[in-house]
């Protein structure tokens, strides 16, 4: 008899498989295409829940064409940004950041203030750099969430002189969620999924239930390697660290935007866990990763799907 063979368990993409350091992940965005993005490539929203969502199906091909179907949806709330700083670079390096003029109190909870008045971008050689990029910060105190502000790098789209009088016409103005994302179809998600602590190797890498006769314990795996090489390599399926890990999801259909709800807008009132939607927000089809309140980072599509652009949906009411 042959010996049994399965594929392998746990991707070895995602390694090590330990706490996320930053909540809002680090994106290259020199790699991010800008077709259908105006100036911000990017957004910060905090995550509030999910409902379901009545659409009417315009897609071509479809079983269910011209007809209203509820699908999944998910609720992010989107409160405007504002420019922190602005980094000039040079050759893909950093060489000088600016910071903005009037900054919020609340700040001083994420970093440290400097107490000279900051350079202006007007007195600055501009023909000595070829890229700028621009650090935002949230406001989730207009929301409830918390105090303390999320800061993010962002890249912008456009020719350097677009970048630049985007930056100056937004220096001190808040930066709403329809500034960006209006016109978009899909979009990608990146953050942090849930935390669920230390687990075993069952739940964390899917590996099988042993014999229920099985000495020395049914949930783990049966050899953790040969006497040679004397070491347990990474490769074995072992306890430890189970979700916080970051993760994108790509290609998520973009169902509808809505502006500040209105008192009589019930649907959007006593989300679990999360309250009510008080600012911007936006509506993203099928599920995304992470608790309610998370914040998660909203970017231009990476390597945008066909499947997902063919999809059409005309929003009619949440359920």
């Amino acid at each position: 008899m042959a010996a049994p063979k399965s594929p392998r368990k746990g991707s070895l993409q995602f390694w090590p498989r330990k706490r996320a350091k930053k909540v809002l992940p680090r994106v290259n965005w020199n790699v991010i295409p800008t077709g259908s993005v105006k100036n911000l490539k990017g957004f910060i929203a905090y995550k509030a829940g999910m409902t379901s969502a009545l659409v009417k199906d315009k897609t071509q091909n479809s079983m269910t064409k011209d007809k209203e179907i509820i699908i999944p949806a998910t609720i992010l709330e989107c409160p405007p940004l504002k420019i922190f700083s602005v980094r000039f670079y040079k050759n893909n390096q950093l060489v000088k950041e600016i910071l903005a003029g009037q900054l919020d109190k609340e700040l001083k909870r994420t970093v440290k203030l400097p107490k000279k008045t900051p350079e202006k971008i007007d007195n600055i050689k501009l023909e000595e750099y070829d890229d700028i990029s621009i650090i935002v910060y949230s406001q989730p105190k207009k929301i409830g969430i918390k105090k303390r502000p999320d800061l993010e790098e962002i890249g912008l789209a456009g020719s350097f002189d677009e970048k630049i009088s985007f930056v100056k016409e937004n220096l001190n103005k808040e930066i709403s969620i329809f500034d960006v994302f209006n016109g978009w179809q899909i979009a990608d998600l990146r953050g942090l999924t849930k935390g669920k602590g230390f687990s075993g190797p069952v739940k964390r890498f899917g590996i099988k239930l042993r014999f229920h006769k099985t000495e020395k314990g049914q949930r783990k795996v049966g050899s953790i390697g040969p006497w040679h090489p004397a070491r347990v390599t990474f490769r074995v399926p072992m306890a430890g660290q189970m979700g916080m890990f970051t993760r994108v999801h790509y290609n998520q259909k973009i169902i509808s935007l809505g502006k500040n709800p209105k008192n009589d807008n019930e649907k959007l009132k006593n989300i679990k866990n999360y309250g009510d939607i008080k600012s911007d927000y936006i509506l993203i089809a099928g599920s995304v990763q992470g608790p309610a309140k998370r914040q998660l980072l909203i970017t231009a599509p990476l390597r945008g799907s066909k499947d997902q652009l063919k999809k059409n949906y005309e929003f009619l009411e949440l359920k």
